[in-house]
């Protein structure tokens, strides 16, 4: 059991966590919410020794082994599956061990190599690393070689993979797609140890986690049951919670008034004192606090003629390089189409190829005549002018638009004032998000094409986005890894693979059965045994046939 005892912890003049307690059993999968820079990440770095409390302790079960995502990938000339090969430490020692062992000591090593599985070490890094999308190619290319991006998901793998009895998991699918995020929770299903996640993927939140820790009021309210069942006994409480401040406000108006009409009067006074005492022993209920409230509003879309884009035999890629072709599609005025298929395979590309960001290489794009197409995509937050104002790069954007109706468009996807006239490099991730939004439907587009768009949303944001899409009249074109997202706004599913896109006629369960089927039945990489002297193999052999000779023995 994870014991958090009455622990106080303050960043700054911030107080985040204050004498706030909570107690987490042996083999729990606990999701942990609340509302951006409550102190969620901060909670992680206090479990795992990196940042102090002020007041109280926290204990964790003798010679517990933690496991997370590493903030830094090191030796980056290192193999990838050598890497991850490398998280387990015991069995990295035991090998550098066998190498100079003496005779009388193969035994031990061998067996205890064998108690922790070695021999199939390989073949479950390589299932973790393949889970995640690397290719076998991958696994002997040196970390230099990839993004950002994909270490992040090899610092994943090697949490994955390194021996753990509690695996702390800070917002794993931000750099996975909808491929490997059903992977990875189809894996942490599995998993046997205590697994602590924040996500604001309320899909993985509701499949995947049976407890929910709740960041409110500077406390840690630990609910039962998974994200839904958190909700519904909250609001629960919440109403009971109000009905009882208000009761307690009306028995307390009650008092005050008598105090006040009677403490003067002879005949009445020891009454009054008598309620004056009754009102300062009344116990003080806790506020109910605020709700936080999000915002998204797309513009009403033009109106346009289906269809919107018409695809004859294109092909599209980069220089010579063809990604996709032969796409023969149309794009409805109201379609709601979610991209299915792997990173890699093209979902990126046809999203530019639709937006006017690449030019076919062969076949027409046919569109509509006036279209506009709204286009999200995260890298674009790179690109932001981080020297300006939201209302000043907005602006520059729509010099003949009032400023009234720039900060009103910006307001209606959640940046207040306040935030409209601040410096952009001071916004957060999510706002920075919401900046995009604005700027993508400035001119009211007929078809929005949105690449990952949650990336940095809360799940407050995530459902106002998702109740935006809804009540847009217009075409969506989505890709993302959250499943949530995609049942509640896709219509159709159009898979990108081998090449091509195609309508994909199942649903997404059956897509995610496929998945799965996949990733089962895929051909493993073969492990590798660590190589010893012929000698002390034979020597091990021996030994173990002689046990099986003894032991034959006794039972005849």
């Amino acid at each position: 059991m994870i014991d958090i005892n009455n622990i106080t912890v303050r960043i700054g003049n911030k107080t985040l966590l204050e004498n706030a307690s909570a107690h987490i059993a042996d083999g729990w999968k606990v999701g942990i919410v609340g509302a951006n820079g409550c102190g969620k990440s901060t909670l992680f770095r206090v479990l795992l020794g990196m940042q102090e409390t002020e007041l109280g302790e926290i204990n964790f079960p003798s010679g517990a082994r933690i496991s997370t995502v590493a903030q830094e990938m090191k030796d980056i000339d290192i193999h990838v599956l050598d890497y991850v090969l490398s998280q387990d430490k015991e069995r990295q020692e035991l090998l550098e061990k066998l190498k100079n062992a003496e005779e009388s000591e193969l035994a031990e090593i061998h067996e205890r190599l064998n108690f922790i599985g070695s021999s199939s070490a390989e073949g479950r890094a390589s299932a973790i690393l393949s889970g995640l999308g690397f290719s076998n190619d991958d696994f002997s290319r040196p970390i230099k070689e990839f993004s950002g991006g994909w270490r992040m998901r090899l610092a994943l793998a090697a949490a994955l993979f390194a021996p753990s009895d509690i695996l702390l998991l800070d917002e794993p699918t931000n750099h996975l797609d909808l491929e490997a995020s059903v992977w990875l929770e189809n894996h942490l299903q599995k998993y046997r140890g205590t697994l602590l996640l924040i996500s604001h993927d309320r899909y993985i939140l509701n499949d995947l986690c049976n407890h929910i820790i709740h960041f409110e009021n500077k406390k840690l309210n630990v609910y039962n049951g998974n994200y839904d069942t958190f909700q519904t006994t909250r609001s629960l409480q919440r109403e009971v919670l109000a009905k009882q401040i208000a009761k307690q406000e009306q028995q307390r108006k009650h008092l005050q008034s008598f105090i006040d009409r009677f403490r003067y009067k002879a005949t009445k006074a020891k009454q009054a004192q008598s309620r004056m005492k009754m009102l300062e022993k009344m116990e003080v209920l806790p506020p109910l606090s605020s709700e936080y409230s999000s915002s998204f509003e797309f513009p009403e879309a033009q109106k346009m003629a289906s269809p919107l884009i018409k695809l004859d035999s294109v092909s599209v890629g980069y220089d010579d390089n063809v990604v996709l072709k032969n796409l023969n599609l149309n794009i409805g005025n109201d379609d709601r189409i979610a991209l299915l298929g792997a990173n890699g395979n093209g979902k990126s590309t046809f999203a530019k190829l639709l937006s006017g960001r690449l030019n076919p290489m062969s076949g027409n794009v046919i569109k509509s005549s006036k279209l506009e197409v709204g286009y999200f995509a995260q890298h674009q937050s790179e690109e932001l002018p981080l020297d300006m104002s939201a209302c000043e790069y907005l602006t520059s954007l729509m010099p003949e638009m009032p400023e009234t109706k720039i900060r009103a468009h910006l307001a209606a996807f959640g940046l207040s004032q306040e935030k409209a006239t601040t410096q952009i490099a001071l916004l957060s991730g999510g706002e920075k998000a919401r900046l995009l939004f604005a700027v993508m439907s400035r001119k009211s587009p007929a078809l929005l094409i949105l690449d990952e768009p949650t990336n940095h949303l809360d799940i407050e944001g995530r459902d106002a986005l998702l109740e935006a899409l809804n009540a847009y009249n217009g075409a969506v074109i989505l890709i993302t890894h959250d499943l949530h997202l995609v049942e509640l706004v896709a219509d159709d599913l159009w898979l990108v693979k081998n090449h091509t896109c195609k309508v994909y006629n199942g649903d997404l369960a059956e897509y995610r059965d496929s998945l799965l089927n996949e990733k089962n039945t895929a051909k493993k990489v073969e492990p590798q045994q660590p190589k010893a002297e012929p000698k002390k193999n034979n020597y091990f052999e021996v030994k173990q046939l002689n046990a099986e000779i003894k032991k034959n023995r006794e039972v005849d």
